[in-house]
């Protein structure tokens, strides 16, 4: 079987589509294939998920993030989004012939090319982690850009590559990890209190639903809770979705709608539905594309 990683970078632009465009193009090395890209312009962020071996993979993100760092200027920039850099955070998912382990030092070493031939400084979150306090993304994205440029001569903020110096391009956050859904749910209301409220209970950090980050926006006039599923085995995503809406709804307010930012498993769909549909999973995979495959398969 093929060796194959996931790569889902973050760049902050997504008002500008030539810039994004410029990005998608770059992150296309040979070997990689583009899986999904999406932008959102009151967020100014573009989410763009790519796989490949290795190799290939390691090459587009960086030729991404050169190209993320000629184009955007983070002095310039505004968004809802929280963000640290042009590229602000690339993490590298293991998904076949390949552990969390040996993505780590994949991790190290694209933040080592980043560092000395960008000149970016850089911080490995999550599994390639080099401190405990700095395995989450929020706790080094505190204070965003603007914090990091006074902070970053400070012992506590310095880099794990590259200079202790901010420019235009910020900083860029790299690291490996399990598989992640973005998920966000659109309430039928404008009140962004409302969003920040509900995204305080379910977040784990206070007390909330395991393996779950939330935070509260208002995008297009519309109070969104914006939420990333850490591990979708510990909370699964029609947990959190039944959740926001009780939630809501005890606050008379109605779930409008959610989306999926990038790509989420086939199986956290499935589970999903067969919740809904009051389905025992083995029936929720009695699908015609799943049948096709166990036949090709063993056809091979």
């Amino acid at each position: 079987m093929p060796t194959l990683i996931e790569a889902v970078p973050n760049f902050s632009e997504g008002r500008r589509p030539a810039v994004v465009a410029a990005i998608v193009e770059a992150i296309q090395a040979p070997g990689v294939l583009l899986l999904d890209a999406s932008s959102d312009a009151d967020h100014n962020r573009s989410v763009v998920t790519v796989t490949g071996a290795p190799d290939a993979v390691l090459e587009g993100l960086f030729r991404a993030i050169a190209t993320a760092a000629e184009h955007i200027n983070l002095f310039e920039h505004r968004g809802e989004h929280p963000r640290l850099g042009a590229t602000d955070v690339v993490p590298l998912v293991p998904i076949e012939g390949i552990t969390l382990d040996e993505c780590v030092a994949l991790a190290q070493q694209l933040g080592a090319r980043i560092g000395a031939e960008l000149q970016l400084p850089v911080y490995l979150y999550a599994a390639a982690a080099t401190r405990p306090e700095r395995r989450r993304l929020p706790d080094i994205r505190r204070g965003q850009f603007e914090a990091l440029v006074e902070s970053i001569h400070q012992p506590e903020r310095a880099p794990d590559f590259g200079p202790a110096q901010v420019g235009p391009a910020g900083a860029v956050v790299v690291g490996a990890r399990p598989f992640l859904v973005a998920y966000n749910i659109y309430l039928g209301s404008d009140d962004v209190e409302v969003a920040s409220a509900i995204a305080k209970a379910i977040r784990e950090s206070s007390g909330g639903l395991p393996a779950v980050q939330a935070k509260g926006f208002l995008v297009e006039g519309q109070a969104q809770v914006s939420m990333n599923l850490l591990d979708t085995a510990q909370t699964p995503l029609h947990v959190v979705f039944d959740t926001v809406a009780r939630l809501a709804g005890a606050q008379g307010v109605a779930v409008d709608r959610s989306e999926l930012i990038g790509l989420a498993p086939q199986q956290v769909m499935l589970a999903a539905a067969a919740h809904h549909l009051k389905l025992p999973m083995d029936e929720a995979e009695r699908t015609v594309e799943n049948a096709i495959r166990r036949k090709l398969s063993q056809a091979e």
